[in-house]
């Protein structure tokens, strides 16, 4: 199987299956002498992690990471980081119902039709378990980013099925389960997914992703735009099928007197190009939205077929999120760390001693 390593100056790779013994990573390309320990993964990964809340899988994993490679006396060293985070708490046989049959909306049919085989425990690598890797990788970036740059790579769950959450309070987003920037919105949340989860079926979700202290110029003006890495980043996480960048769709409906983001000495009068411009960073706020479709593993019989082409019926029990994008905030978070991440090595690998005569705006 290819396609398990994303970047092209700092390079993230996975390994691992949902009920597998382990994930792993490994991070190519972070410089050396930035200080890291397993502490600065273990917070992001702590915000992740299943069973964090009764809206979420109760599957218990402590996502404890190891770092293997890489680090030093508590610095990188420039050669690859790896790392490894065990399963712990897989439970494989709620699975052995749906082994021949294909998860309608689910990646068993496609999987199944590509390689012939499959494992159906936890969605094998099709899993969302996976993130997990993204996000340790993303941790490396985020603390890299800040470090460097200043930057500040921040999400927020945006809209829970019908449920829109205006942001409110950045403070509010780790105060709750959903990552609502609303505190106010919370108790909604709670009797909206109460009542999903008894149900037996699922919803999507909308996040939304802001990083501030973007310098000008990171990207490239054809093939390595920044914001077509941001989106195919975002469109590898599991289960998101939308992703914008800043007005996003709603550019359809605007003139360009009103999406066109105007220019003065004292800075940009708008943000509708979600600060990128060409490919290019403008040095204003890149905000990113993604959309994530409701989860496929629910209780509901649903029409399928096996894997001999015969009509069957499929309930799938075990433990699943009834909203996946509940913990996908600090996964698209990690996403964009890591692409930003990227672009400042390429930027600063070609032109990192430009100094053009017009000041940033």
């Amino acid at each position: 199987m290819s396609g398990n390593t994303f970047g092209v100056l700092y390079c993230v790779t996975s390994f691992g299956e949902s009920h597998g013994p382990a994930y792993g990573g490994v991070v190519d390309g972070c410089p050396p002498g930035l200080e890291l320990s397993a502490a600065d993964l273990q917070k992001e990964l702590d915000r992740r992690k299943p069973g964090s809340s009764r809206h979420v899988t109760q599957r218990r994993e402590t996502d404890t990471v190891e770092i293997l490679s890489g680090v030093h006396e508590g610095k990188t060293t420039g050669t690859p980081i790896g790392f490894l985070v065990r399963n712990e708490d897989a439970r494989s046989k709620d699975y052995a119902e749906i082994a021949r049959k294909f998860r309608p909306g689910h990646a068993d049919y496609t999987y199944w039709q590509k390689y012939g085989v499959r494992d159906p425990r936890g969605g094998g690598r099709a899993s969302a378990r996976e993130t997990l890797v993204r996000v340790a990788a993303g941790a490396i970036a985020k603390k890299w980013l800040a470090a460097r740059y200043g930057v500040q790579v921040r999400g927020y769950l945006a809209q829970l099925g019908p449920h829109r959450i205006a942001l409110r309070d950045w403070a509010a987003v780790d105060a709750n389960p959903f990552f609502a920037p609303d505190a106010g919105a919370v108790a909604a949340l709670e009797e909206f997914m109460d009542a999903l989860r008894a149900s037996g079926d699922s919803c999507g979700a909308r996040v939304n992703v802001v990083a501030s202290g973007v310098p000008v110029g990171w990207g490239e003006p054809v093939y390595g735009r920044l914001d077509a890495d941001i989106a195919a980043a975002m469109m590898s996480i599991n289960a998101v099928k939308g992703v914008e960048i800043g007005a996003g769709f709603a550019a359809v409906e605007q003139k360009g007197s009103e999406h066109g983001d105007e220019m003065t000495p004292q800075g940009f009068a708008a943000n509708n190009n979600g600060g990128v411009l060409g490919g290019i960073s403008t040095g204003q706020q890149v905000t990113v939205s993604i959309a994530l479709k409701p989860t496929s593993s629910i209780r509901l019989p649903r029409r399928t077929i096996d894997v001999d082409g015969r009509p069957a019926i499929v309930e799938t029990t075990g433990r699943h999120d009834p909203c996946v994008g509940i913990r996908a905030t600090p996964i698209a978070e990690a996403m964009l760390a890591c692409v930003l991440m990227d672009h400042a090595l390429r930027h600063r690998a070609q032109c990192g001693d430009v100094a053009p005569p017009t000041p940033p705006v």
